[in-house]
């Protein structure tokens, strides 16, 4: 794959590429309302969302950063996105340009003072994976195989500047209105940060291994902080496959059962026992082991929950609440999704929405045991959220619903589905670690 030697990083390159960018998607518009002339709205939506998504990426593939991050997030989205989008920045979780071997010794020495070949017995220059923020190469040090996570330049501090550029392109591509979107806007910034910071991360890390080791074939590197930085992070070379890949090939019923227990334990533990969790669940953090047990990596992005939120929010997850008008109204305006200034047409919708959505999106916490496999349940995800970013009236209201809480804890969710689907799960145990409460409400 062809290596980048330099990253913009100065706020004026990064802006000059994304109005560029933004320019090539306002000529995609103009084809497109001359398309609709000659063909149906379909045919020309379609050709509009493969321009757009393509040109998007192309612009935002070689300034790595939060831009690309923001992409490779709403790949995780399949059943809200176009498939248009999600094919060209599902390219980011795993196809990115990595940087050449001279720019890797240049940011080693930047951060760290030191070569690599200072620091590591062995260091391989060239990167075995590249993604949105940094990318990993293999070194060996004392007899221990090891894999070192290097931040690309610059990512840090460009985030809220990358962030501001982008935003008017996000809100004309996924119909966000400007009333009331800087929370949500601000939540990603904070996440965002977050990520960057790499002795956060291994903070992070080791304090999830030491809570969730229990988990049966669960499995995780260790963590070296004598060898990480605000910059790099070193930890255990774990040999095994990317999730995907793994599915891709698996004929084991029985494995994909197994893995797809461990996923969902992991993260209903942390959820409702620790109260915070792995808030990036695409494939490219997961690996299968040579020994086939789950391997859970890149604790970066870690999403704590107030009580104020996850009480309401599991709360519409019994059927009971949400068939009581009174009571899901309340939990409706605890959870920011009705609002005192909503019109009695908003409010009207918006419940009547919100219910349609929750009574399928909650399914899987119904019974003791749940299908992933299942394609059916998936698509009539995919069609309902095909049909709302088609509704006309939604486009007229302001749309921008929820807690900002709702942002992570959903885009969790989605990914957790979507990779269980992957694996062909079709038995999963669903309340293994609900807190005794929740439990006996299910029950």
């Amino acid at each position: 794959m062809k290596t980048i030697d330099r990253i913009p990083t100065s706020k004026i390159e990064r802006a000059t590429k994304i109005v560029q960018t933004g320019a090539k998607v306002g000529v995609n518009y103009l084809k497109y309302y001359g398309d609709k002339l000659s063909s149906t709205e379909e045919t020309a939506r379609e050709k509009l969302n493969e321009a757009n998504a393509s040109d998007i990426y192309d612009g935002l593939k070689n300034l790595k950063g939060s831009a690309l991050k923001v992409a490779q997030m709403l790949s995780m989205e399949k059943n809200i996105m176009p498939e248009a989008y999600v094919e060209k920045f599902s390219l980011s979780q795993f196809s990115v340009p990595p940087l050449s071997a001279a720019l890797v010794v240049k940011t080693f020495r930047k951060y760290f003072g030191k070569t690599p070949a200072e620091l590591f017995d062995e260091f391989n220059p060239e990167a075995v994976h590249g993604a949105s923020i940094g990318q990993v190469h293999k070194a060996r040090k004392d007899g221990k195989d090891l894999a070192v996570k290097i931040q690309y330049p610059g990512v840090s501090e460009s985030i809220s500047s990358d962030l501001a550029m982008v935003k008017p392109m996000a809100m004309k591509l996924f119909n966000i209105r400007g009333k009331g979107s800087d929370v949500y806007f601000k939540e990603v910034e904070e996440k965002l940060l977050d990520e960057t910071n790499y002795l956060l991360e291994v903070e992070q890390s080791l304090e999830t291994i030491k809570h969730c080791s229990h988990i049966p074939h669960l499995r995780f590197p260790n963590y070296y902080r004598q060898l990480s930085s605000e910059r790099f992070i070193t930890m255990d070379w774990i040999e095994g496959q990317h999730l995907s890949e793994f599915a891709a090939n698996n004929t084991d019923k029985a494995l994909a059962n197994k893995l797809g227990q461990a996923l969902w334990d992991f993260y209903m533990f942390q959820i409702h026992h620790l109260r915070k969790f792995h808030a990036d669940p695409h494939p490219g953090n997961f690996l299968v082991s040579e020994n086939n047990e789950l391997v859970a990596l890149d604790f970066g992005c870690v999403k704590s929950i107030p009580d104020s939120f996850y009480i309401p929010y599991f709360e519409l997850a019994l059927p009971e609440n949400r068939n009581n008008p009174e009571i899901f109204t309340t939990k409706l305006f605890e959870l920011e999704i009705l609002r005192n200034d909503d019109s009695d047409g908003e409010r009207v919708f918006f419940t009547q929405m919100f219910k349609r959505l929750l009574d399928l999106f909650t399914q899987p916490f119904q019974s003791e045991s749940f299908d992933f496999s299942d394609a059916r349940f998936f698509k009539r995800l995919s069609e309902m959220g095909t049909a709302y970013s088609k509704n006309t009236a939604l486009r007229n209201m302001n749309g921008n619903r929820g807690s900002r809480h709702f942002i992570y804890m959903n885009r969790t969710f989605f990914g957790l589905f979507n990779l269980l689907h992957m694996l062909k799960s079709d038995s999963i145990v669903i309340n293994n670690y609900l807190p005794e409460s929740q439990t006996e409400k299910v029950a």
